[in-house]
């Protein structure tokens, strides 16, 4: 009698790889750091803004910390810069002629370049050198580089307080212009903050352009028309054309000009760049809007690797 076989009972197969993620998505799973869509990031991000404003302010507060003097160096030292600058080029290369009010000019340029300088320098650091809460805490990392944004406009802040008392102590009376500065704030902190998105971004992958930064500044600040009047000198020279549609749509001059206009009565509209608040808000939307959905398109790479 012939027995029958019996074939043992087959286990059944695991889904195969690319039955994964729908087998995922049936279940409402999604995986870990995947970057989310835009209009998901911007409001995951306005979420977040009592965390960036907090954490914006604790690095001011924590910046002079150590100091004796404390707070008092945010003040100190953009004078302390201005000063420099002023012995160097005011008097031994003489950029001062032909400037009115040249005192209240350097300090207000170098007050507005320091905001643009130190907002991009943070930027440059603000994924390399904050690995440690980007990789323990699961937030928009675009909160980073506005933050740190966000820190350089309170202490340049700060320091409109010294500017103020200097224009007065230089007679130059409270004007209406006045209130121009806050539109050219608001347009220079988006240009800035959209900038250090970008640097962050590249700091990310590559940290050691936070060491090439400071020699990119210093060169930029040179055609900024920091120290110097940019009409002075694009005035009755033969500059190539080019050269001087350059400097005067340098956006970081463009944003010193128009706080040197809004707040230094003997600095008139004839030595401003043509269409120069249309000029500053393409600057700022450019740099804005470009710089974020730069910075997100990469924002599963932070903190990896």
């Amino acid at each position: 009698m012939t027995q029958a076989l019996h074939t043992p009972p087959t286990t059944p197969t695991p889904p195969e790889t690319h039955d994964l993620a729908a087998l995922a998505a049936r279940h409402g799973l999604a995986v870990s750091g995947a970057r989310p869509s835009l209009p998901e990031y911007i409001r995951q991000l306005w979420a977040r803004r009592h965390f960036i404003t907090a954490f914006a302010t604790a690095k001011l507060t924590a910046q002079y910390s150590q100091a004796k003097l404390g707070q008092v160096w945010q003040v100190m030292t953009p004078l302390l810069n201005a000063a420099v600058y002023y012995f160097i080029f005011g008097l031994l290369l003489g950029t001062s002629h032909g400037v009115q009010d040249y005192i209240p000019f350097l300090v207000t340029g170098v007050f507005v370049w320091t905001f643009t300088q130190s907002s991009i320098m943070a930027g440059t650091r603000a994924i390399s050198g904050n690995l440690g809460l980007v990789r323990a805490l699961h937030f928009p990392r675009a909160a980073l580089p506005i933050s740190f944004a966000l820190q350089q406009l309170q202490q340049l802040l700060f320091s409109m307080a010294a500017l103020v008392v200097i224009l007065l102590c230089f007679g130059i009376p409270v004007a209406a212009s006045w209130v121009l500065a806050i539109p050219a704030l608001v347009l220079q902190f988006t240009f800035n903050a959209g900038v250090a998105m970008v640097m962050a971004r590249m700091g990310a992958k590559t940290p050691d352009i936070a060491q090439l930064m400071p020699f990119v500044l210093r060169t930029w600040m040179y055609a900024s028309g920091v120290m110097f009047s940019i009409s002075h000198i694009t005035s009755g020279k033969d500059l190539p054309s080019w050269v001087t549609a350059a400097l005067q749509a340098n956006p970081a001059a463009v944003y010193i000009d128009l706080m040197r206009f809004a707040l230094i009565d003997s600095f008139h509209a004839s030595q401003l760049p043509p269409h120069v608040w249309a000029i500053a808000t393409g600057w700022a939307l450019l740099a804005g809007v470009g710089g974020f959905i730069y910075f997100w398109k990469a924002e599963e790479t932070y903190g990896r690797g």
